[in-house]
């Protein structure tokens, strides 16, 4: 298998250091906008690891990178970008008739007059819209295998095989204790992404009603997270699971919440109140144009930097709620990152190493033929449990809790 991974930020870089370990592909071509960004992801790997190489390259300009997968003759594509440039890199994926992978879907856009309760475009909508064509073509687009969306979507396929005879609710719960020093304000991940995902209005998915919308930030719950993380406050938010799930497992109702905490969510107001987290751009004084929400990223520390000012742990989780010969249920299936553990071991911090490890696993799987499939899939459209078994083998084990 030749890879071609576009994009060396914190998640691309913590790729290559994880798939560095495995022998399952060929070469891997790390790109990037910024090149010195990519050679230092290759720099950062041992000395005589020969199968990595670097290539700059636009991730908005399709052709550009069709070009560059034929020219490195690459069977997939990992996409490790943000959300802007999915569409691109999905459609140069397909012209070059390579397979592609991502870690988050095309982006939404809210219903004009009714945002908070009915649904516009929603995500992932604009590659579900190309399946055809992906089935004409006989290849695969793996969408959302990060580990929210990836993993957790993976936990909900698991439990509706082996756990559960019927699925009350599906609900994806992550939270976390990380702190950063020095820093009144640091996101842990890509604060472009998170704008994104809670200011969105959230949608919820019950089967007697399909997809819907809410307001951000609702339906506050304090959900106890395990290995002594503890209780956090967890609110809606927008998220691809809600959208995916509902397609393969069944389900009377599916939920995203996040634990954002008090002070996040004030933040987030904030921009929104000034329009800082608009992504249009505006015309300054001297007449430059910038995004208000690319400044804001800008002023921030990168994430991928934070892992040495960073203590704590992240659990991303799928609870489920059910039946199981006929008697209720309910688990919390879920996956715990140490970034003191992932910092030593890796040297990439917990959230987007958490992030990272996902990919890697599900393009082993595609290589060894043990997940197969044509069109536009999400990750439980798959048989689960080599999934988890490979995770373990990866030296990062899973965990299941009774509720």
């Amino acid at each position: 298998m030749r890879v071609l991974l576009v994009g060396a930020g914190g998640v691309g870089t913590a790729v290559t250091k994880i798939a560095a370990r495995r022998s399952f592909f060929d070469h891997m071509v790390v790109a990037d906008y910024d090149v010195s960004r990519a050679e230092a992801a290759v720099a950062a790997l041992d000395a005589g690891e020969t199968r990595f190489s670097v290539a700059r390259v636009d991730a908005s300009d399709q052709a550009a990178v069709t070009a560059l997968l034929r020219q490195e003759r690459c069977d997939v594509l990992l996409n490790a970008t943000d959300p802007r440039f999915v569409m691109p890199l999905f459609e140069a994926a397909l012209a070059a008739g390579a397979h592609y992978l991502d870690l988050a879907m095309s982006l939404s856009s809210r219903h004009p007059e009714r945002p908070y309760e009915e649904c516009g475009i929603k995500l992932g909508d604009g590659q579900f819209e190309r399946a055809a064509a992906w089935e004409k073509a006989g290849r695969l687009a793996l969408v959302g295998v990060g580990v929210e969306p990836g993993l957790s979507d993976v936990f909900a396929r698991y439990a509706a095989e082996e756990l559960f005879d019927e699925i009350e609710e599906i609900g994806v719960r992550d939270g976390a204790n990380l702190t950063v020093d020095g820093y009144d304000f640091a996101p842990s991940f890509s604060i472009w992404t998170t704008i994104e995902e809670c200011l969105n209005p959230p949608v919820i998915w019950e089967k007697d009603r399909g997809w819907f919308t809410t307001a951000p930030f609702s339906e506050p719950e304090v959900f106890d997270f395990p290995e002594g993380i503890g209780p956090v406050e967890c609110v809606n938010v927008e998220h691809e699971e809600v959208l995916l799930i509902p397609r393969w497992v069944d389900a009377e109702r599916v939920t995203f919440k996040y634990g954002l905490g008090d002070e996040f969510i004030e933040t987030l107001k904030t921009l929104h109140k000034l329009g800082l987290d608009r992504t249009e751009k505006v015309t300054l004084p001297g007449g430059a144009e910038v995004s208000p929400r690319d400044v804001v990223a800008a002023c921030l520390p990168d994430p991928a930097t934070l892992g040495d000012r960073m203590h704590g742990k992240t659990c991303a989780g799928t609870w489920v709620k059910g039946t199981k010969d006929g008697r209720a249920r309910e688990v919390y299936l879920y996956h715990v990152v140490d970034n003191q553990w992932s910092m030593r071991e890796y040297g990439s911090q917990a959230v987007v190493w958490q992030t990272a490890i996902n990919p890697v696993v599900a393009l082993e799987l595609l290589a060894n033929g043990i997940w197969t499939g044509t069109g536009v899939l999400g990750p439980e459209a798959f048989t689960p449990r080599p999934f988890l078994d490979l995770l373990t083998e990866y030296g990062s084990p899973w965990g299941m809790r009774d509720q």
